[in-house]
């Protein structure tokens, strides 16, 4: 098992927030499993997350989806979000 850590900014908290929720299921479809939610302290729109992954093929594949993507524009994530895959 590997972990992914997500950072990036978005328009709104709350409203990326519900758009995350309602996304979980992809999520977990994808072996992904939060292990951590985080917001900056000098920017509480900068958002990390920190993700316990059962294969990293699978959570890349995911990170890489048109759905996704579609899922993190539509909850208001702004530019390109930074994606590492951790051992």
């Amino acid at each position: 098992m590997g972990n992914v850590l997500i950072r990036h900014k978005v328009t709104d908290f709350g409203t990326w927030k519900a758009g995350y929720e309602a996304h979980s299921e992809m999520r977990h479809k994808a072996g992904l499993h939060e292990a951590q939610l985080m917001r900056n302290a000098n920017d509480p729109n900068e958002v990390v997350i920190l993700f316990e992954a059962e294969d990293q093929k699978r959570a890349e594949e995911f990170s890489n989806s048109p759905e996704l993507r579609e899922a993190m524009v539509k909850a208001g994530v702004v530019g390109k979000p930074e994606i590492l895959f951790l051992n």
